[in-house]
């Protein structure tokens, strides 16, 4: 795709949920924001009772709360209760799909005590921790150990369960794989209550399986995920550059990647990759390594303290590099992992049109972000559609070789910038997973890849597209259509938190149902727990649904399944 000319498009028609959303500053700001405030600060004094607590007491509370979900789960009659999730209100994910099953006839289990940090094994170099404790929440513990978990989503909100039944990547992913990949032990309660533990060797099938299938194979409880040591500062360096799309995808697959295909050698590939595209002609990498603080504090050298409230929003901040040429500073660690956090990438522009300005950064700043789930709760059912059809948030995972065709295909059909970029390894496994690289990869060996793992990239696409921007038709469903046919055609993957239009054959071509569907009938989760797409399919459940979708998926092997 080499013509980067956009089709003319008829002019919209504007409706009395335009100016909702134009005005919906206002309730952020009066509403939203202040109640964020008041949540994030609950949750911060819960973490410090749960850090006062010795690791034998949390221990000794885990160990209750899974008796309490063992026995709630043998209280359910199959023959009454609807399939089984948890008891988390629909509008308290983070991810932007609906969570509409929940409005069906469901069984509920209530996980929400599951937010505690275990253990931290520094000999091991293990942390062990339940699904609801959150990035902000571990960083605050690990870092000042001089550790943290090898994959750090940026977000302060993420949770470790979403992370691992979803899907979570960040800049050191080149390394070290997406955050599933960094996990050594899982602790799931099957269907029939019964509590397992799953490693590469001990119920290999599942670990394996556990990956991108949403909590659909049993209930996580407890993790154990590998830690790295690190240092107090982020030594960033933004690089600009210019050129076309094709372009800028070299540059970025050079700032990581090396030519000679040395992948491994850690003088020649970063700590941290990241590249934002901020037009067809524009974008920074940014590429870190660890650093001392004394080598922070040498004179001459520039500290950004970019996690203080009044402070440039991050993307705003590298997008300076445009025009300042390459510039390279430190950045304390903690305050790096979570540089997107307060605004949200780039979406905090859309819900708070002047949130970037000083006078609110120096006044306001201190109450950002706005909790995503209150954003959910507070935008009804009519500004919830307008955003599908008019607002995209997705990510496009594509074989790195791939990436300049991804950026001129998001140009071509959305029109959405900034983009971000962010690479990460897809690792040949023992068994074929629901995402997996490109047969044969191995032996072609393109730039990032090594002989164990493919090197893909997530392109991230979130804002709003640019017919939009200039007030004409867009049609948001139809294009995520088209983005997910391209993705299935170029081996790439859709993560599943945001609204998907997949019908059920296209996901299972997309994905590989192979494994997941054996570890649903070997674990008793078929009649318990929803199948994953069936979890991920827009639009609401009705009952009916939910009982054809039990007896189909006890009737049909392999629903599917794509054979080599």
């Amino acid at each position: 795709m080499s013509d980067l000319q956009t089709s003319l498009r008829p002019k919209r028609k504007t409706g009395w949920v335009d100016y909702l959303v134009q005005f919906r500053w206002i309730a952020v700001i009066f509403v939203v924001l202040p109640i964020s405030c008041t949540i994030y600060f609950l949750i911060y004094l819960g973490d410090l009772r749960s850090e006062l607590k010795s690791y034998k007491k949390r221990q000794q509370e885990h160990d209750e709360n899974v008796k309490k979900v063992i026995k709630r789960l043998k209280e359910r009659d199959p023959k009454k209760d609807g399939l089984v999730c948890t008891a988390r209100k629909p509008w308290i994910a983070v991810g932007m799909r609906n969570v509409d099953y929940k409005r069906a006839r469901h069984f509920e289990v209530d996980l929400s005590a599951f937010r505690n940090i275990l253990e931290i094994d520094k000999e091991g170099m293990v942390a062990r921790v339940e699904p609801l404790v959150n990035m902000g929440q571990i960083t605050r513990a690990t870092v000042p150990m001089n550790l943290a978990l090898a994959v750090v989503a940026e977000l302060d909100d993420l949770t470790v369960g979403g992370l691992i039944n979803g899907y979570g990547i960040e800049g050191s992913s080149h390394i070290y794989g997406l955050f599933s990949d960094t996990v050594v032990a899982y602790e799931i309660v099957l269907a029939n209550g019964q509590l397992v533990r799953a490693t590469r060797e001990e119920n290999s099938d599942l670990y394996y399986a556990i990956p991108w299938s949403q909590g659909t194979l049993g209930f996580l409880v407890a993790a154990e995920i590998k830690l790295i040591p690190i240092k107090e500062y982020m030594k960033l360096t933004y690089t600009p550059v210019k050129g076309n799309l094709k372009d800028i995808a070299q540059a970025y697959m050079d700032s990581f990647a090396p030519r000679d295909l040395d992948q491994d050698n850690p003088e020649k590939v970063p700590d941290f990759v990241e590249g934002m595209v901020y037009s067809p002609t524009e974008a920074v990498c940014m590429t870190g390594r660890y650093a001392s603080k004394e080598e922070a504090k040498k004179k001459g050298n520039v500290i950004n303290n970019c996690g203080w409230w009044f402070k440039p929003w991050f993307y705003q901040h590298a997008q300076t590099a445009l025009k300042r040429g390459e510039f390279v500073e430190y950045i304390p660690t903690r305050e790096y992992y979570h540089r997107h956090t307060r605004s949200l990438y780039w979406e905090g522009k859309l819900i708070l049109p002047f949130g970037d300005q000083f006078w609110f950064r120096f006044l306001f700043g201190w109450m950002m972000p706005p909790k995503v789930s209150l954003l959910k709760a507070t935008q009804g059912e009519a500004i919830r559609n307008y955003y599908h059809e008019n607002h995209v948030i997705q990510d496009m995972l594509v074989p790195l070789v791939k990436v300049g065709d991804a950026l001129e295909w998001v140009h071509h059909e959305m029109e959405v910038y900034p983009i971000w970029l962010c690479p990460h390894r897809l690792y040949k496994l023992p068994v074929k997973t629901m995402v997996y690289p490109e047969p044969g990869f191995e032996l072609q060996r393109n730039q990032g890849d090594t002989p164990y793992a493919q090197m893909y990239t997530d392109v991230g696409v979130y804002y709003v597209p640019g017919p939009i921007l200039r007030g004409e038709v867009f049609n948001g469903a139809e294009a995520v259509r088209h983005m997910e046919n391209w993705l299935i055609e170029n081996h790439g993957f859709q993560p599943q938190y945001a609204v998907s239009e997949l019908s059920e054959k296209n996901f299972w071509r997309m994905f590989d149902a192979s494994l997941y569907e054996k570890c649903r009938r070997k674990y008793g989760a078929i009649g318990t727990f929803m199948s994953v797409y069936y979890k991920s399919k827009k639009g609401r459940k009705t009952e009916k649904e939910v009982q054809d979708a039990e007896r189909e998926f006890a009737e049909i092997e392999t629903p599917y399944a794509e054979t080599d």
